[in-house]
């Protein structure tokens, strides 16, 4: 079971509701009022939590190899090898086996191919962010179509399929997703 604590404040005291303060006097009815509350949660509420506090740790950061396939090859063509699953395997393995990458990183989100690799010797790579202490996340969504009838809009695909690709993710180690889309902001009328 989890907890929670929070603070309630009486709208109309709260400046961000509109109402303006003067020098942080409250008006005389105004009111602050501490409510807690129990509420059940799912048998992962504690490994989200823990999750979390991992990736946000002081001084350490997120690494971001989720480069598509077609985008890894362009990193491999400026170095003159082809676009290969043993390359790509092969960059990676640099990456994420460099000793004491866990003093600077605290998560590392992967593309869908290289969560299921693993290095020359079989260690898996989610296995290898284990040891040195980096949570192993998952891009999840599937990139941009057009979108029909708009003014140069894109729509992000991957929601089809969203919760069994989670769970196998899981299976395979992730602990975390990440969703990313473009918005843009037309100029003028349609």
């Amino acid at each position: 079971m989890a907890s929670a604590s929070f603070v309630k404040l009486n709208a109309a005291s709260s400046s961000w509701m509109g109402q303006k303060s003067s020098l942080g006097k409250r008006s005389p009815g105004s009111s602050t009022r501490r409510v807690s509350f129990s509420t059940r949660a799912s048998s992962y509420t504690d490994e989200l939590v823990q999750t979390a506090k991992s990736i946000a740790s002081p001084g350490r950061g997120i690494l971001a190899i989720d480069e598509s396939n077609a985008t890894c090859g362009k990193r491999l063509a400026s170095i003159s090898l082809d676009n290969t699953e043993t390359n790509r395997q092969a960059y990676r393995q640099l990456l994420l086996t460099t000793p004491g990458l866990g003093e600077y990183i605290s998560g590392a989100i992967f593309f869908e191919e290289t969560l299921y690799q693993s290095t020359t010797d079989g260690k898996k790579f989610v296995d290898c962010l284990r040891d040195e202490n980096i949570v192993p996340g998952i891009k999840v969504d599937k990139g941009l179509v057009p979108l029909p009838g708009s003014n140069n809009e894109s729509w992000c695909q991957g929601l089809d399929g969203l919760a069994s690709r989670s769970a196998e993710y899981y299976k395979q180690g992730a602990r975390f997703a990440k969703w990313r889309t473009v918005v843009s902001i037309p100029c003028g009328p349609f």
